[in-house]
């Protein structure tokens, strides 16, 4: 297999180059960011210089970006920091939400997965008449389909009632504008490895006012919001991706086009195929395909022996095989023929037409199948 074709960027992006050197400057910084001599001196600047660039693009305060082990651990952070609050998740976040609090209670959503905000008003004016402090959390892009949530719109009407908001913007992140004064958002999850960076790094971001209790103790690091001597590497990796982020943001034209033309042939060539969220916004890369009576993890086989790199729903299950718990709020019933294609910077013409190719030999195959079973 001499030219993979990787299709997987909602799993992970290609580390790129820009963070590959800037990782690599940082390994020669000797010193621990809490030492007070030189060498400590010149990686807290590596840390600091990272975590202005990480909040010049959110539109955050850079006292306020608190650095965690990834995209989990800044939502765990997020939803168990805050004391005594009800939790209101939608009911299609990833799973690192889902899973963080078990007492969490639902939002539902409708057939495109977009959250049913007059259910979630219901919920809010519930629980302040009954005294609630609550935490709404939803995220701005679904990592399985891209369906793009009203987050502002969620935190405005968490406003009314008194409730703070926390956003996931692992997915959306370098792929659609992400700023916390127009998302009004109190906090915000965001992920390196999404945009080019280095796995193993990520942040949330909080605005003035909130107050976290740790959940990793044991130093006074990040403003004793969570301890632990910092991932210096991983770091500088994460701050060069951003510069990266931001100046390639006009390039997500050419991959909607991209994405737009996978759609638009396998659409027309095949009338059974049904595209999650179609009929809602989305992100510009993210196409979730649901050929009805192959399954998921069958067509991500055959794609892979094929030389394309596919996925059959979130990455973040360590390779367990279970039905989409979005698809399965969103109503639809064939969920267990779903893949992922996620398209990104590097993403090329002649990937989307490799991938079309193996797709239509693989459906014709299926095809082929039913209808001997049928003439028997």
């Amino acid at each position: 297999m001499t030219n993979p074709v990787y299709l997987d960027f909602n799993a992970s992006a290609p580390l790129c180059s820009d963070a590959q050197q800037a990782m690599c400057a940082a390994m020669e910084v000797t010193g621990n960011p809490s030492s007070v001599h030189a060498s400590g001196r010149a990686a807290r600047k590596v840390v600091d210089h990272a975590r202005r660039k990480i909040a010049d693009l959110i539109g955050g305060d850079a006292e306020r970006v608190i650095f965690t082990s990834g995209g989990t651990e800044a939502n765990n952070l997020a939803l168990n920091g805050l004391e005594n609050v009800t939790v209101f998740t939608s009911a299609t976040e990833h799973p690192s939400v889902i899973e963080a609090r078990s007492d969490a209670k639902r939002i539902p959503v409708d057939a495109n997965g977009v959250i049913d905000m007059a259910a979630l008003e219901a919920m809010l004016k519930t629980a302040s008449d009954a005294g609630q402090k609550v935490l709404v959390s939803v995220m701005l892009a679904n990592n399985e389909t891209g369906v793009i949530q009203p987050v502002a719109k969620v935190a405005l009407l968490a406003r009314e009632y008194g409730a703070k908001t926390h956003c996931d913007a692992v997915q959306a992140l370098g792929r659609l504008p992400v700023d916390m004064g127009q998302l009004l958002v109190d906090m915000i999850s965001i992920s390196a490895h999404k945009i080019g960076g280095p796995k193993g790094i990520g942040a949330l971001v909080i605005a003035p006012g909130v107050m976290l209790v740790p959940q990793i103790r044991g130093g006074g690091q990040e403003k004793y919001r969570r301890g632990g001597t910092e991932n210096v590497i991983g770091i500088a990796g994460f701050g060069a991706a951003v510069d990266r982020a931001a100046a390639n943001g006009e390039k997500m034209d050419e991959v909607r086009a991209m994405r737009d033309r996978l759609e638009t042939v396998l659409a027309a060539e095949a009338p059974e195929l049904l595209i999650a969220g179609k009929g809602t916004d989305r992100l510009v890369n993210t196409s979730c395909l649901i050929l009805p009576g192959m399954p998921g993890e069958t067509q991500v086989m055959t794609m892979d022996l094929a030389g394309v790199a596919i996925s059959s729903g979130s990455a973040c299950s360590s390779g367990k095989v279970r039905e989409s718990h979005v698809l399965r709020e969103m109503g639809i019933s064939d969920a267990g023929s779903a893949i992922r294609v996620s398209l990104g910077l590097e993403t090329t013409d002649e990937d989307i037409d490799t991938f079309i190719r193996v797709w239509s030999r693989m459906r014709g195959n299926v095809v082929r199948k039913k209808n001997a079973r049928h003439a028997a």
